[in-house]
């Protein structure tokens, strides 16, 4: 069976960071740039949250504020459940459909925070090792849930 360890071993090394006091716009603005849908908020190498389109979305314009004045730190998501570095990939799936989201943060055996595991890595492993490593039927709900656009 496939690891968060094995996942985090096949994906570059994150790139893809800011600081909690960076404006939304200089955020999205690097988004753009590195054509992801998430950024790490990273403070003096510890972990803050995750600031993605969703939380622009949904923090930013339905809530009426303005990208050049709203710092990241006001609309990240700083909730998302923990993954360890042997929990299966099987087992992502299902707390990422559990919990209707994209993103699980990733921690090694010293308790460090060592990355995201997003539902793209997960269906890249799906395809990538299809029935052999997975339960088809909690793939083809995550996939279809993905689809439907109900997850967060």
């Amino acid at each position: 069976m496939l690891t968060v360890k094995n996942v985090l071993e096949s994906k570059a090394k994150p790139f893809n960071t800011v600081t909690p006091d960076t404006l939304v716009i200089d955020a999205l603005n690097l988004l753009s740039s590195v054509n992801l849908s998430y950024l790490v908020v990273m403070q003096d190498q510890n972990y803050q949250g995750v600031f993605s389109e969703r939380d622009y979305s949904r923090n930013v314009i339905l809530k009426g504020r303005a990208s050049n004045s709203t710092k990241v730190k006001e609309v990240m998501t700083t909730d998302l459940p923990i993954v360890g570095f042997n929990d299966t990939v099987e087992y992502c799936m299902q707390l990422m459909n559990s919990h209707k989201i994209r993103y699980l943060l990733a921690y090694d055996e010293n308790k460090s925070f060592a990355g995201i595991i997003t539902i793209h890595d997960l269906l890249r492993q799906v395809i990538n090792n299809r029935e052999g490593i997975f339960n088809s039927s909690v793939a083809q709900e995550l996939i279809n849930n993905d689809e439907s656009g109900k997850i967060y």
